[in-house]
């Protein structure tokens, strides 16, 4: 019942704000064109006053976090999107009406323990931004504390939002069952993974403290470099729905113009962010994953060198070394257009059935994947590329991998970024030697050589116990040996004794069917009145077989 209300809520808000005006139409089938026809909505006049990237932004917002979520990774593509929409949907970035001030106050004391006089010197009741969880306002830590005269920002969990999303995942799981259930394709999706996956990421920004140690990790990851810069995060202020960290002063990033008025090296700027993204996956194993423009901001110290701050690192994501293996050789052989490579790659990585044949699947690849080399990012979309690689996927059966799902978020979030800062960015060329450089230091010699020396100190540690340990895997090999040939023994046996009870199946059969053939003969030759010596003879035959074999 639950998730019938919130399908009936959906349908209300997607009526209210008349967003079947958006749905293209004449794309549709000619079965579904005449129901949007004849909806009773249509009866409802479209909102005048409202653009429909205002309708569209008001109706994300209406129906909550995991909504808004999904705009803001909208308004990121604008070759996707109209540009009039992305500029709404930009909007949900930081902008979603905050919550009340009082009840922000009030929460933060209950969290920290004390008055908000007595934690900072100073605090803004207007918050400075309001996202889908959470909103931050300015603050100054006092002059006698640990940090001194710190300005900070304080991030503060919308109150009641769990049962929100709870109940929206609640609904999202209930379609992926209805998916899986009704669906072969939707099975190859695996829906019902990428909707767990979804709880534990989105459940995670809630929890401000996994936030803090993420965004702790992150600085630590990045420490003294060019690069990336991480806010400080002042653990003792931290706790499951507050948060406390330096304030920081940059140009946001989709600011093309600002970044322009101070003369920043856009090219480098550009690179620099793909150099970024490729470190943190492939050297660290743990990428920011939400990298929209809200979150993402530039330093305004030297600009011919420009440096970038990221900040809300609530969402995060990792690889397997496997998956990091597997997706460094399938990049590697893509920029080298080597699709027979990309093609064997996925079956030896289990993301398509062994059967697949290679040459088939290579082939499709290559008709996707062709047509964009040596163009500028301005002119390829991967969101195209990857629709037109996951349907041919489709054709050959590949199921989703729901951890690369947030690294395929990511990407896009990636491209958005570096097409609104320096469109002609050479993305190939930029990542090519990036990943040329991680493959042979993980797995060239001084690799081999940095792994001996990690080993080292535990086989030298281990080094007076290694004759006892080889003792015993002899003697555990040598019972094994016995283990083994009492097991052939046994198997013999019951080999020899299911031979007999075969033979005697077989014989008691026989013995049957010679019985009752006499009895037969008999009978019939005694309903005509003939004598008959034969049949009983047959009989009584089958009954002396039988009794020996018994």
């Amino acid at each position: 019942m639950a998730n019938l209300w919130r399908l009936w809520k959906i349908l209300f808000i997607f009526t209210r704000y008349r967003l079947d005006s958006l749905v293209p139409v004449e794309q549709l089938p000619l079965s579904l064109r005449i129901a949007l026809w004849l909806a009773p909505w249509r009866l409802n006049p479209v909102p005048g006053k409202l653009s429909r990237g205002a309708r569209l932004r008001l109706a994300l917002e209406a129906l909550g976090p995991i909504f808004v979520k999904f705009g803001q990774i909208l308004s990121t593509r604008p070759d996707l999107v109209p540009d009039d929409i992305v500029a709404e949907l930009r909007r949900l970035q930081d902008d979603v009406p905050p919550f009340d001030s009082d009840t922000a106050i009030a929460l933060i004391e209950d969290q920290l323990g004390q008055k908000i006089e007595q934690l900072f010197s100073e605090f803004s009741a207007k918050p400075l931004a309001s996202a889908s969880i959470a909103q931050v306002h300015a603050a100054r830590l006092p002059q006698d504390s640990e940090h001194g005269d710190q300005e900070v920002v304080v991030k503060v969990v919308r109150p009641g939002i769990e049962h929100t999303i709870e109940r929206d995942l609640q609904l999202l799981e209930f379609m992926a069952r209805l998916l899986v259930k009704y669906s072969a394709e939707g099975r190859r999706l695996k829906p019902l993974e990428v909707v767990e996956d979804y709880r534990h990421t989105i459940y995670g920004e809630l929890n401000l403290q996994i936030e803090a140690s993420n965004a702790t990790q992150l600085k630590r990851n990045f420490a003294d470099s060019e690069l990336l810069y991480m806010p400080e995060v002042y653990w003792e202020y931290c706790r499951n729905k507050v948060m406390v960290s330096e304030r920081i002063y940059g140009i946001p990033v989709a600011d093309v113009g600002q970044l322009q008025a101070q003369n920043t090296n856009m090219k480098l700027l550009a690179e620099r962010g793909v150099e970024i993204f490729f470190t943190q996956v492939f050297r660290d194993s743990f990428f920011h994953a939400d990298m929209h423009p809200g979150n993402i901001f530039v330093a305004r110290h030297n600009p011919q060198q420009p440096q970038y701050i990221a900040i809300d690192c609530g969402i995060v994501g990792s690889l397997t070394e496997e998956d990091q293996h597997y997706l460094a050789m399938n990049l590697l052989a893509f920029f080298n257009q080597d699709y027979h490579q990309v093609a064997q790659l996925h079956i030896d990585s289990g993301w398509v059935p062994p059967s697949t044949k290679v040459h088939e699947f290579a082939a499709a690849i290559r008709s996707v994947c062709e047509p964009i080399f040596d163009k500028p990012l301005a002119e390829i979309s991967f969101g195209q590329v990857l629709i037109q690689l996951f349907s041919t996927a489709r054709r050959f059966n590949m199921e989703v991998q729901p951890q690369l799902v947030l690294l395929q978020k990511t990407l896009l979030n990636i491209e958005g970024l570096g097409r609104q800062l320096y469109p002609q960015l050479d993305l190939w060329s930029t990542a090519k030697p990036y990943l040329e450089g991680w493959m042979r230091d993980r797995f060239g010699p001084k690799a081999a050589y940095k792994e001996l020396k990690r080993q080292l100190p535990g086989w030298i540690e281990k080094a007076p116990q290694i004759p006892g340990l080889v003792h015993g895997a002899l003697s555990r090999l040598n019972h094994m040996d016995e283990n083994q040939q009492a097991l052939h023994n046994e198997l013999l046996q019951l080999r020899e004794t299911l031979h007999q009870q075969r033979n005697q199946k077989r014989h008691q059969t026989l013995g049957t069917l010679t019985l009752v053939s006499g009895l037969f003969s008999w009978w019939q030759a005694f309903t005509l009145g003939i004598p008959e010596v034969a049949g009983l003879a047959i009989a009584a035959s089958g009954i002396i077989w039988l009794l020996l074999k018994a």
